[in-house]
């Protein structure tokens, strides 16, 4: 048992640690072969603020354990939600503008909507995983057609700026951390599920619990940390759009990823506890921005709102501990 819980702590905090590696030596690798800062923001950070999901479900899936895989995906979008949205407008009132609310919160719940109709027969089959690929390949075209479309792209500015804090960093220092991100990330995922795994044994939990809280949050981490950052910064409109693109990456790119490697079955608590929760919270900060404030730029997700959003995360992990014991 002591083994296992030091295999999670140990895993977390190297995964952690080497996702921010990893993206830092794809950044600036990208921008040492002409990629522009657009094009970085888009999909290298991107895809590499959600490697941890992306490496744990994949691992997951390799290693039978489908829980942890499914529970990390959709328990990292409750927790983006509930739990890092949440603190954030706690901290500081989130804007929310005209644009992610036609654009952004519709696709969300759009495909939140597809993932539970996919899971509703308690199969993800690789023809499941295939669509949700597909869909998530669509995504990221429109994404970067539109973005490249826009002048002045606001994401654009802001990773030009990051890559200019760290434009010292040569060639083949950029490959290298690219390099040693990657294979701890593999490394770290691996004692990771394989502690999940054993303390779900010890405790007579299901692995879906534990991927749904412990691997969940570690998980999201990175998420956490930026967002506060952001909100601290008076940076807060950056908080609500890395959550919703960190929530279409896991619904669609992580649980596709995994569903592709191996098919997976999943017990009945997955769509009728977990998937009605994440629609109900997706559902939720769109109201939260909507409502009565109906500006032309937009709305604001305020402190109460946040507070609600905070309770709904403790509330939801409370009860899936008291059945799960």
């Amino acid at each position: 048992m002591t083994l296992a819980l030091a295999a999670i702590i140990g895993g977390l905090i190297v995964l952690v640690w080497s996702a921010d590696r990893f993206v830092e030596g794809a950044a600036s690798t990208a921008k040492h072969f002409g990629m522009t800062p657009l094009l970085i923001g888009i999909l290298v950070i991107g895809f590499g603020t959600s490697a941890p999901e992306m490496i744990v479900s994949a691992s997951s899936a390799l290693s039978g354990s489908p829980g942890i895989a499914l529970g990390n995906a959709y328990g990292s979008n409750i927790t983006n939600i509930a739990l890092i949205l949440g603190l954030t407008a706690i901290i500081k009132p989130l804007m929310v503008n005209s644009d992610v609310l036609k654009k952004e919160l519709p696709i969300l719940m759009a495909v939140t909507l597809l993932s539970a109709y996919l899971v509703y027969d308690a199969n993800v089959t690789q023809l499941d995983a295939i669509i949700l690929l597909a869909v998530f390949a669509a995504y990221m075209t429109w994404t970067v057609v539109t973005a490249m479309r826009s002048k002045n792209d606001a994401l654009a500015i802001d990773v030009d700026a990051e890559l200019a804090e760290s434009s010292e960093m040569s060639l083949g220092k950029s490959i290298l951390w690219l390099i040693i991100g990657l294979v701890l990330l593999v490394v770290s995922s691996q004692f990771l599920v394989w502690g999940a795994v054993e303390v779900a044994k010890f405790f007579g939990v299901s692995d879906l619990v534990i991927g749904l809280t412990i691997v969940a949050v570690g998980t999201s981490l990175p998420e956490l940390a930026s967002s506060i950052a952001a909100a601290r910064k008076g940076e807060v409109d950056l908080a609500l759009g890395n959550i919703i693109g960190s929530n279409l990456f896991n619904t669609l790119a992580v649980v596709g990823i995994a569903g592709a490697i191996k098919p997976m079955q999943v017990t009945a608590e997955v769509f009728s506890r977990d998937i009605v929760i994440m629609s109900v919270l997706t559902f939720l900060i769109f109201v939260f921005g909507l409502n009565i404030y109906r500006r032309p730029e937009g709305g604001r997700i305020n402190r109460l709102e946040g507070f609600i959003l905070f309770a709904a995360y403790v509330g939801y992990n409370f009860y899936l501990f008291k059945t799960a014991i």
